[in-house]
């Protein structure tokens, strides 16, 4: 089954939205302390389709996940907010509990800032013991340009491509040492504007594995989940426990129109991420789909 991506959503208003969201932030805080933890995370790369997998689960009888929104941004920008927060954005506990014949909900979310933030792994590792953790890759030349015209189009960011990536390394000279020295620290680059440094997916997977081991990891191309979304939403089925569910729709969530990239540009990206993609291709034992 090929993706639908003519799959229309209501828009409320904007202030209809805040005032919704408002109140169930109001109600969730208040009763944190019934509510429940989640099971796993849609972890990364941003650009990847980690919004399309995450909505593709949210229709699966066996999970839930924060209403209203598909992330939390607690693992990287809300640290500080404390667990009790984190807490209060997922459903409580009595509602997914095992019972009466009714099967256990995982519960999740999708953050794909957590897999570039040089503290997100650890701090999973440390406040959700057992969690699971989905990361979605993508061609990494695609994947930034894609990137640019998406923190384009919200206004983080002003430059034009081939200067953003000029300007990248000293947007992010010293912030991720900042960020690791600082834990309540936020750098508006290091989220926004790395375009580069994100496409180093093996690095990324290895600080995954070492704070929460393989085994607890599940890796997808979006190539191969747009392209066969069936299929490999299976993968994600088995991977997180739960029964497969036929009456999935799939969808593509967050495209945005821009133009084409210029084929020299193409060229030089692909040859910048040859190394890191070889890389990936020693961790996974195979090579990802776009150098195949």
């Amino acid at each position: 089954m090929m993706l639908n991506t003519n799959t229309r959503r209501i828009s409320l208003p904007e202030s209809v939205k805040h005032s919704v969201r408002s109140v169930h932030s109001a109600l969730g805080q208040a009763t944190r302390g019934v509510r429940t933890l989640p099971t796993f995370v849609v972890a990364g790369a941003q650009r990847c389709g980690t919004t399309s997998l995450f909505w593709s689960l949210a229709q699966h009888p066996q999970v839930a996940g924060p209403p209203l929104r598909k992330g939390v941004h607690y693992f990287d920008t809300d640290y500080h907010r404390g667990l009790d927060w984190y807490r209060g954005h997922f459903p409580l506990r009595a509602l997914v509990r095992p019972g009466s014949g009714r099967p256990r909900i995982e519960v999740g979310e999708s953050s794909p800032y957590y897999l570039f933030h040089p503290l997100a792994a650890e701090r999973l590792a440390r406040d959700l013991p057992g969690v699971k953790v989905v990361v979605m890759l993508r061609d990494p030349v695609e994947r930034a340009y894609s990137a640019h015209s998406h923190e384009f189009a919200r206004g983080f960011e002003t430059e034009p491509f081939e200067r953003a990536l000029e300007l990248e390394p000293e947007r992010l000279r010293g912030e991720e040492e900042r960020l690791r020295s600082d834990p309540a620290a936020r750098s508006h680059s290091h989220q926004h504007h790395a375009y580069l440094a994100r496409g180093r997916y093996a690095e990324q997977l290895r600080r995954l594995e070492r704070h929460l081991g393989r085994h607890r990891m599940h890796v997808i191309e979006s190539e191969a989940f747009f392209a066969a979304p069936e299929r490999v939403f299976a993968g994600v089925e088995d991977f997180l426990g739960i029964a497969h569910c036929e009456r999935i729709r799939f969808s593509r969530h967050n495209a945005r129109p821009r133009q084409g990239m210029p084929e020299h540009l193409r060229a030089r990206l692909a040859d910048h991420f040859a190394d890191p993609d070889s890389d990936l291709a020693a961790w996974w034992g195979r090579a990802p789909v776009w150098r195949q």
